[in-house]
């Protein structure tokens, strides 16, 4: 095999899935709001197989109006797919010139799948000697293998696997990879709605096919069978003879392979890399110039590459050099200094000095005390705030400009040299520029450093600009400097025991990363000004984010106590609680298994129990086991309740319960979370290491967690204040809802109020039930609550559920006209925004994808109500702090979650700072109904909640 030609074949819409969904939690956005995940992902895809196979032929495959013929035989074919995503129907275009510029060839045909188009190209390069390689992960292929085509599979997690005939015969149990098409016809296959035989799964094929060898001789034998499995399938057997013909790729698409036109040649460079800094892909033309320049041994590859493939000449080379991936002289991305027109600290101009100790220390603190604005940036032992210890700090205030002021590492001569520099991070006078100031701050402080004066913090005014981008400073760099910083790998290596400390780093080394950092910062701050202007959210900047980096910065400083052995008491308590789950769910089931897999659990509720009659399947062909697939059949089968609560105790005890003692602090003992300005795009704080936000309330378990939670000593007290309802008070008074205002007014049970509006009843006959469903209706109506969600989420049916919500939308009818008029203004302007003025820009919401655009309406309705009460808790958070500072208030802010604050509070000060708590929270921001806060005290969390 090895002496043959290798010809690969990308099945191009298999891959661009792939991609676009392995992307899904953290989508790629750019700078103009484009989703580039699909492109990247694919890009990834194409580049890693060239690098590792460097194949000597190469096509990429697409489908073209889907199968003419398919549909013909069966109507419904293809007929249950979502609708593409957005983000992939814009990939096309630029996959497709991406394509050209790398000169390879684009294999589609009008009325036929990629499935064909590869089945097809596939048989005609075999019989020119060819060994094919189809790249995609669809199991369908398995049937176009042979001794000369092969499957070549990228696997989850990274890399890829070869299927030839001995994998095919042993994943589909058989002798002929061409029985692949019974066991489709057989089976079915719910992502393309193949129907297959009725009550036929994986495991019944396979039985049928090693007894029978082929769909036809099964349905020939039919009476061999028994029962209800004997019934359906004596009944559908046209139905299975349709199945076999759907699942069977066509071999005789009018397609020609033709081995010249399908040779790897070399890459247009400059054209790849122009669509590249296009789409802001950084990374990825590093990746794509280092494929095609440098020499790497791959392992895992199909075969070895032949000596027969190194025939292209200089001149074939598209002006960019020789290409080592031809066989050609070895060459380096640093020998094509025209293909970029990024810049980098080797081809700029600048002048970074470290400064030495005496005089030049004198001379520098006298020219850095002199000017205004100041761009500064700590280099650290470690990223821990909390323990890493300065290595220098970075100087600028002039483009091109900066220095360096080395500290060593002996804690007493460290001091003296931050005392030297103390004088400029208390001047009022200079404004303070940096990336991350909350970090600089933190590591500051160990060295009682308290920074003073205007600060700028490059990462939040990004985040204000463009929430919905990634904020580092090398992304910010390259996409509106057109600048590649120097990357801190270069200097301390990879993550793992091996990478060094900054502190191992030559001094001129350090020198130049660090002042290169400070210096690319102030060019940020001086572009993000200009657009923080332009959006008109200067005020939400300085008013509200640079504000809340301080508190926060204290915030996290300070810590919160934990109860460690209370909580290996409740951990053991879990472990009682999940076995008698385990022993109630193995009863049921009749069986152990392991519950956590989702392939084994799949099994044993859809084929074992037979609780429903058409399970939904992943795109792998697993039955879907999903919390939400699961809650929705909740109510009718007990064991689903049983391993919802299963799942939900293992997991609070895995990222809870025992993880919490580990996360405490050695230095302080206590507890330090991470509050995270530039995560959430409505405005929201999120909170990481740990994550105390989402610790689960609903359950008895969960609330538990909250008792570890306690104050620093006996002096002191736990106090958490809570808005009450906020959300709905902010969309009663944006909407201008007379009715809900009143209620607000008046100091009524908001949700018994709807409750007597909607059911047409006295307040004093509302019912809980009654009080519950318009709870739900409340809370749910601002995310756009379907009749379905709300019916999942109450005991009303669907019908009842629906009328519900038009009854409500009657009640409430200037709420129903808000709601549509914060859609239209989205739709004019590609944004909405909160009540300071927080813009969430929603670039779907004229998608022409209804599931899409959906999404994107409702976002355009709840992003500014959730946005708003995140801009409200905020101002309250700065008002409370700059409180206890100014009064020099042992009680300290610690926590945020959501709408609430916790507080530890020094006994003697408790009901001064009751009063000064609720005051300023509740007069944080003017609505027309009023904002109020519930106080609760406790000896730990749980009992101040």
């Amino acid at each position: 095999m090895s002496e043959q030609k290798r010809v690969f074949l990308v099945d191009a819409y298999a891959l661009i899935f792939r991609g676009y969904y392995a992307f899904i939690k953290n989508p790629r956005i750019n700078s103009k709001g484009v989703d580039t995940s699909a492109i990247m992902g694919f890009m990834n895809s194409l580049l890693d197989v060239i690098k590792r196979e460097r194949p000597d032929h190469l096509a990429v495959c697409f489908d073209k109006g889907g199968s003419a013929d398919r549909v013909e035989l069966f109507e419904a074919y293809k007929a249950n797919r979502d609708a593409t995503p957005e983000a992939i129907k814009t990939a096309i275009p630029y996959i497709m010139d991406i394509l050209k510029a790398m000169h390879i060839p684009i294999m589609v045909k009008e009325g036929f799948e990629a499935d064909d188009v590869i089945g097809t190209l596939s048989k005609q390069a075999e019989k020119e000697g060819f060994t094919t390689f189809m790249v995609t992960p669809d199991k369908d292929f398995a049937q176009l293998v042979s001794e000369n085509i092969f499957m070549y599979r990228p696997v989850f997690g990274g890399g890829y696997e070869t299927w030839g005939i001995p994998e095919i015969q042993k994943k589909f149990e058989v002798e002929d990879p061409l029985q692949v098409i019974d066991f489709l016809g057989m089976m079915g296959d719910a992502s393309d709605n193949i129907p297959g035989l009725p009550g036929v799964g994986e495991k019944t094929a396979k039985k049928f096919l090693a007894q029978y060898g082929s769909l036809e001789n099964l349905l020939a034998h039919t009476h061999e069978l028994k029962g209800k499995m004997k019934e359906k399938i004596e009944a559908n057997k046209e139905l299975g003879i349709l199945s076999k013909k759907l699942a069977t790729i066509m071999l005789d698409v009018p397609v020609t392979f033709n081995a010249k036109d399908f040779e790897l040649s070399a890459p247009d460079i400059p054209k790849v890399t122009e669509i590249f800094q296009e789409l802001e892909f950084r990374r990825l033309i590093d990746n794509f110039v280092k494929t095609f320049t440098v020499e790497t041994t791959e392992s895992g590859a199909a075969t070895a590459v032949p000596e027969s493939k190194k025939t292209a000449s200089a001149s074939d080379l598209a002006g960019a050099g020789q290409f080592n991936l031809f066989g050609t002289a070895s060459t380096s991305a640093e020998a094509l200094p025209n293909t970029f027109s990024r810049q980098t600290i080797a081809t700029t101009s600048h002048f970074y000095q470290s400064v030495a100790p005496g005089m030049a220390t004198d001379l520098f603190i006298k020219n850095v005390m002199a000017q205004t604005c100041v761009c500064f940036d700590t280099e650290t032992t470690g990223l821990n705030p909390l323990t890493a210890t300065l290595v220098g700090i970075a100087f600028s205030w002039e483009v091109g400009k900066g220095f360096y002021l080395p500290v060593p590492a002996n804690q007493e001569a460290a001091q003296a040299v931050v005392e030297l520099i103390r004088p400029f991070f208390e001047a009022e006078h200079i404004e303070k520029v940096g990336q991350n100031l909350k970090y600089d701050i933190k590591v500051l402080d160990k060295y009682a450093i308290k920074v003073q004066g205007k600060l700028f913090d490059t990462m939040l005014a990004h985040y204000l600009i463009n929430p919905d981008m990634r904020h580092n400073m090398d992304v910010l760099a390259e996409t509106y400097l057109n600048y590649t910083p120097v990357s801190i790998t270069e200097l301390i290596g990879k993550k793992g025991k091996n990478q060094l400390s900054m502190r191992d780093v030559p001094l001129e080394a350090q020198t130049e990363y660090a002042v290169e950092d400070a210096d690319i910062t102030l060019q940020l701050k001086q572009h993000f000004e200009t657009e923080l202007g332009s959006a008109n959210i200067e005020h939400l900047f300085n008013d509200i984010e640079i504000p809340l980096l301080r508190v926060l910065a204290a915030m996290e400083l300070e810590g919160i106590n934990l109860d460690a052995d209370f909580l290996t008491s409740l951990s053991a308590d879990l472990d009682t609680d999940i076995k008698i789950l385990e022993a109630k769910i193995y009863d049921v089931a009749g069986e152990t298994f392991n519950i956590a897999s989702p392939k084994q659990l799949g099994i044993v509720l859809f084929e074992n129990l037979k609780l429903v009659d058409k399970p939904k399947k992943t795109k792998t062909g697993q039955y879907a086991t999903s919390e939400d697939i699961l809650s929705y059949l909740a109510k009718d089968h007990e064991i689903i309740q049983d391993i919802l609560d299963y799942r939900g105790l293992s997991k609070l005890k895995s990222t809870y319960i025992d993880a919490l003692p580990t996360q405490i602090e050695p230095t302080t003992g206590r507890v330090h979370t991470d509050y995270m300005q530039t995560v959430a795009a409505t405005g929201r704080l999120s909170s990481n290491n740990p994550n105390l936000q989402n610790i689960p309330i609903r359950t008895e378990r969960g609330r538990q967690v909250r008792k570890a939670f306690i104050p620093r000593n006996a002096d002191y007290i736990l106090l958490a204040a809570d808005y009450s309802q906020i959300e709905l008070r902010i969309i009663a008074a944006l909407s201008k809802e007379e009715t809900m205002i009143t209620a607000f007014k008046n100091g009524e049970d908001i949700h018994a109020s709807t409750a007597a509006q909607v059911f047409n009843v006295p307040l004093s006959d509302v019912t809980r039930e009654q009080r519950s469903n318009a709870k739900t209706v409340n809370f749910g109506i601002i995310y756009g609550v379907s009749a379905f969600g709300l019916s999942n989420q109450t005991n009303l049916s669907r019908s009842e559920a629906k009328e519900l919500i038009e009854t409500y939308y009657e009640t409430y009818p200037k709420l129903k006209t808000y709601m549509s008029a914060q859609v239209d203004f989205a739709r004019d302007n590609g944004y909405v925004q909160t009540v300071l003025g927080r813009r969430r820009y929603l670039k779907d919401i004229n998608s022409r994808n209804g599931v899409v655009r959906g999404g994107a309406e409702r976002n355009a309705v709840n992003a500014p109500i959730q946005g708003s009460a995140a801009d409200i808790i905020k101002i309250a958070m700065i008002a409370i702090y700059n409180a206890l500072e100014v009064g020099n208030y042992k009680s300290k802010m610690l926590l945020q979650v959501h709408d609430e604050l916790v507080f530890d509070i020094y006994k003697p000060e408790l009901e001064a700072m009751k009063m000064l708590i609720k005051t300023e929270m509740e007069q944080a921001f003017t609505l027309e109904v009023p904002l109020d806060v519930d106080l609760d005290t406790g000896i730990n969390w749980l009992e101040a909640h």
